[in-house]
C-alpha cells in the first residue's frame, strides 16, 4: 500500500459488511462506516474519503435509485471510486455498468465473496484512482503554464480556434484580448527575477478572479497574456479591460520587494460576431495591432481595434 486512504462504508443493510472489511484498518486506512443514506451522504460531504464501500439496502429498482442519489453527491474532481456489494441482479449489474463505462471508477462484487476479495477489490480501486489523479497531474501540467496556471501558448491558440469556429458556425458574439505589462523589463532589471516572477504569478490570479468559467486565459510570454472571451460584444468586453487595468494596477505595493513600482498594463482587444472578421488570422492580428497602439500611447490603458484610425 503506497498510502493511507480515508474509505467510507456504507453498510445500509446492517448484515456485517463493516466486519468483513475489517482487514482494511489493518492495512492501515483509515475507515469510517454509516447505516443509511443520509448519513453516508453526511459522510460524503464532510469527510471527502478516497473510496465508498455501499451495500445498497434495497435490491432491484429501488438500490438501482440508491446508487443514483449516492452518485449525484460525489465529487466529479477528483472521482471519487464505488465498489458496490449486492446481489448480482440485472439491475445493479447494468446501474454500476453504465458508470463504469461512463468513466466512473467503479465496479460490483458478490455480496458471498470471501472477505479477501473483497479487500482486494478495494485495493484495486483505490489504485486505479490514484493513477487517474496522477494522470490528471500530469495532463494539467502539459496544458499550463507552472507560474501562473493559465493556459501554456499551444493550448490557449487551439481554445481560441474553437471558440472563433463555434462563433462563426453559430454566428456567436466574442472578444479576443491580448495583455501586456508596461514597463517589465525595468522591473526585472531593477529587482531580483524573484520579484518579476512573484508578479506573473499575481497577474495571472487577478486574470483567473476577473473570468467567468467559460471564459480562456493564457500565458503567451514572459509577460504577455491572452484572453477569450465566448458570447461577449464589445460593451461586456469593455468591462472586463477595465477590471482588469484596474487589478493591475491595484498589485502596485502589493508585490513583494518592488515597493511602490507602478505596477500596470496595457490591453489590445477585439470583438467578433461571426461574421464580420475574415479569419482567425486577422482576430489576432486586430488585437495585436490595438496592444501595440496602446503601448505606443504610454500603456496603461484599453484599446479597441476599431476605435483605431483607418489605416493604423
Amino acid at each position: 500500500m503506497e498510502t493511507t486512504a480515508l474509505i467510507l462504508i456504507a453498510d445500509h443493510r446492517g448484515e456485517g459488511l463493516s466486519e468483513r472489511l475489517g482487514g482494511l484498518a489493518a492495512m492501515g486506512h483509515a475507515v469510517e462506516c454509516r447505516q443509511t443514506l443520509r448519513g453516508t451522504l453526511e459522510a460524503l460531504e464532510r469527510l471527502h474519503p478516497a473510496l465508498v464501500v455501499i451495500e445498497p439496502l434495497a435490491g432491484g429498482g429501488a438500490g438501482r435509485i440508491e446508487l443514483e442519489v449516492l452518485e449525484a453527491a460525489l465529487p466529479e474532481h477528483p472521482a471519487t471510486p464505488v465498489l458496490v456489494v449486492g446481489d448480482v441482479t440485472r439491475n445493479l449489474t447494468s446501474a454500476v455498468g453504465l458508470r463504469a463505462r461512463e468513466g466512473g471508477l467503479w465496479d460490483l462484487a458478490r455480496r458471498d465473496v470471501e472477505p479477501e476479495e473483497l479487500l482486494l477489490r478495494c485495493e484495486q480501486l483505490l489504485g486505479r484512482a490514484r493513477r487517474r489523479q496522477e494522470m490528471d497531474v500530469l495532463r494539467h501540467r502539459a496544458h499550463h503554464d507552472d507560474r501562473t496556471d493559465l493556459l501554456r501558448p499551444g493550448t490557449f491558440q487551439e481554445r481560441l480556434r474553437e471558440h472563433y469556429s463555434a462563433a462563426q458556425r453559430h454566428h456567436l458574439d466574442m472578444a479576443l484580448l491580448l495583455l501586456d505589462l508596461d514597463r517589465f523589463g525595468q522591473i526585472n532589471k531593477l529587482f531580483d527575477h524573484t520579484v518579476g516572477d512573484e508578479l506573473i504569478a499575481r497577474v495571472g490570479d487577478s486574470i483567473r478572479a476577473a473570468l467567468r468559467t467559460e471564459d480562456v486565459a493564457g500565458r503567451l510570454g514572459g509577460d504577455e497574456f491572452g484572453i477569450v472571451l465566448p458570447y461577449t460584444k464589445k460593451l461586456d468586453a469593455v468591462h472586463v479591460v477595465q477590471r482588469l487595468q484596474s487589478d493591475i494596477h491595484d498589485l502596485t505595493g502589493k508585490v513583494e520587494s518592488a515597493g511602490a513600482t507602478e505596477i500596470s498594463g496595457s490591453i489590445g482587444f477585439e470583438t467578433f460576431n461571426g461574421s464580420d472578421v475574415d479569419s482567425l488570422k486577422d482576430l489576432r492580428l486586430h488585437a495585436e495591432r490595438a496592444l501595440r497602439h496602446a503601448k505606443r500611447a504610454g500603456g496603461n490603458r484599453g484599446v479597441y481595434y476599431r476605435s483605431l484610425p483607418q489605416g493604423e
